[in-house]
């Protein structure tokens, strides 16, 4: 099993959770987070003041999901979530040892 962090641009959250759907993934958690990378914040102009915003409003996007759909669910989120702009985001896949439902007690990827 692995698990899946999606940081992408908020607006297009819907179009990544469609595209999650039609590859057979229906759950998902989102956290609305902040962050910057490369692109390093940006200015704005507020009451004839320019201020410098650090950090950026993003979306997390975590999925839990085995092996086999690693990569369909990989490439499901580049598609959605690419602009070709600076800061569409990153994908980080890492290791999941185990899942428990809380409500049945089922582990592994019958949990999922």
């Amino acid at each position: 099993m692995k698990k899946i962090e999606a940081i992408i641009k908020p607006f297009k959250l819907d179009e990544v959770r469609e595209t999650l759907s039609e590859v057979g993934i229906n759950g998902l958690t989102v956290t609305e987070v902040k962050g910057f990378g490369r692109q390093k914040g940006h200015t704005e102009l507020y009451r004839g003041a320019e201020y410098v915003v650090d950090f950026l409003p993003k979306i997390k996007v975590e999925i839990v999901v085995g092996d086999e759909l690693v990569e369909p669910a990989v490439e499901a989120i580049i598609k959605a979530a690419r602009t070709g702009k600076i800061g569409d985001g990153k994908i980080f896949v890492t290791s999941v040892e185990q899942v428990v439902r809380i409500r049945t007690g089922e582990t592994g990827e019958d949990a999922i």
